[in-house]
């Protein structure tokens, strides 16, 4: 059912961790807030975690959390029901939020405890920077920066957490409904900026044509899929010049 953006109640959700691997990595701080465009914040959770081992210096080095920060606090298991009790049935925002919400889920599975956290409504707002399309790059960082959003350079999850808000308000803010915005997501999002690679920051239509016909066949996501082959097909349909002009291109 749709519903004014302004008035709709969001969970905004950022997991610090002690890597990236969604399988064996342990989430080590986690914090919600609950607000809406009208409201602001409402209410917020964040809790630091045990994971019971020691904190890799790759991960350290980013969030600056270390095994003697987390010594004497609660274990994922004490966690995690009250932050899923404050989650509560909201729609679910995050910056390349699937990341979070995996490292839940997976958390949950471990300790047998149901949740419907993997099948619920999110908007990320990467995604929604792709859209925007003026930003080269699409970090909630340099989202923040590029719409002069004050922040934290913490990588703490609350920090993370506040900033993501304040960016998602400017994100959102050509939209009225939360139909619109899913409307929106529902479809693979064409690009304007390379988001990776040695062409990273350059216009898709800068890249060689090579480098697009090797890049198509990655796993990357489905934006960046569609945008490179919709690149792709409008080179075919009216090629440059340097294509055009070469007698040369279908031999070998």
């Amino acid at each position: 059912m749709s519903k004014l953006l302004k008035q709709q109640r969001f969970i905004c959700m950022d997991a610090e961790t002690t890597g990236l691997n969604l399988d064996d990595d342990r989430i080590i701080e986690i914090a919600a807030v609950r607000f809406s465009i009208e409201e602001g914040v409402i209410d917020t959770f964040n809790e630091m975690v045990d994971p019971k081992r020691d904190i890799p210096k790759e991960s350290f080095a980013i969030h600056n959390i270390s095994s003697a920060m987390l010594e004497g606090k609660p274990t994922i298991d004490i966690v995690l029901p009250k932050l899923l009790d404050f989650i509560k049935d909201d729609i679910i925002v995050g910056h390349q939020v699937t990341f979070d919400i995996t490292m839940v889920v997976n958390a949950a599975e471990r300790l047998r405890i149901k949740t419907d956290l993997a099948k619920r409504t999110y908007i990320d707002t990467l995604r929604l920077g792709r859209n925007y399309g003026d930003s080269p790059n699409n970090s909630l960082v340099q989202l923040a920066k590029h719409f002069n959003v004050a922040f934290e350079d913490s990588h703490r999850a609350l920090d993370d957490v506040l900033m993501n808000i304040e960016v998602f308000k400017h994100l959102v803010s050509p939209y009225k409904t939360t139909e619109e915005l899913f409307k929106l997501l529902a479809r693979p999002i064409k690009m304007k900026y390379m988001p990776l690679g040695k062409y990273k920051g350059r216009l898709f239509s800068d890249i060689p044509h090579p480098y697009l016909r090797w890049a198509v066949n990655m796993d990357f996501d489905q934006d960046l899929l569609f945008t490179i082959r919709t690149e792709l097909k409008k080179r075919k349909i009216n090629p440059g010049f340097s294509e055009a002009s070469n007698p040369f291109k279908n031999l070998g």
